[in-house]
C-alpha cells in the first residue's frame, strides 16, 4: 500500500492513465447504444461526416492522453515542465467535460433507462477522479516548492 502522498499520487496517475482505456469501452458504444446510423442518416453528407471525424479526433485524443500518461509518468512525478503542462492539459479537458456535462446537458437529454443512468454516473464519476489526479500533480509540485 502507498505509504505518503507521493506514493498515492504515483498510483493515481498509473490509474488515470488506464483509466483513459475505459473511457474508450464507453465509447466504442456509444455509436450503436445511441443509434446513430439512424439519427446521422438524418443529416447531410457533409454533417455525417464532420460527426465522424470529430468522435475520430476525440477517440484519437482520449488514447494519447492514456499512452502518454503511461510514457510520461516518470516526468510528471518527477515535476519536468512540459509533463506538468500536459498533466494540466489533461486535467483541464476532464474537468471541462464535467462542466460541460452539469451546465449544457439537460437530464432529459440523456437516454431513459437503469443502464444510461449507471453509465452516465460511472462515466462521470471517472472524469472527475482523471480531472482530480492530473490536475493534483501540477498542484503538489507547486506546494512542494513554495515551501522550500
Amino acid at each position: 500500500m502507498p505509504k505518503n502522498i507521493e506514493e498515492w499520487l504515483s498510483l493515481a496517475l498509473w490509474l488515470a492513465a488506464v483509466g483513459h482505456f475505459c473511457v474508450l469501452i464507453a465509447s466504442f458504444q456509444v455509436p450503436q447504444r445511441l443509434h446513430w446510423k439512424e439519427d446521422l442518416g438524418k443529416l447531410t453528407a457533409f454533417n455525417r461526416k464532420l460527426m465522424w471525424v470529430y468522435s475520430g479526433f476525440t477517440l484519437f485524443t482520449v488514447v494519447a492522453f492514456g499512452v502518454l500518461s503511461l510514457i510520461l509518468h516518470t516526468e510528471m512525478m518527477r515535476g519536468d515542465r512540459s509533463a506538468l503542462a500536459l498533466a494540466c492539459f489533461i486535467g483541464s479537458f476532464w474537468l471541462l467535460r464535467i462542466v460541460v456535462d452539469s451546465t449544457y446537458y439537460s437530464h432529459r437529454d440523456w437516454p431513459q433507462g437503469f443502464s444510461f443512468r449507471v453509465g452516465h454516473i460511472l462515466l462521470n464519476t471517472l472524469f472527475v477522479f482523471l480531472s482530480a489526479s492530473f490536475l493534483a500533480v501540477p498542484l503538489w509540485h507547486w506546494l512542494k516548492a513554495s515551501r522550500l
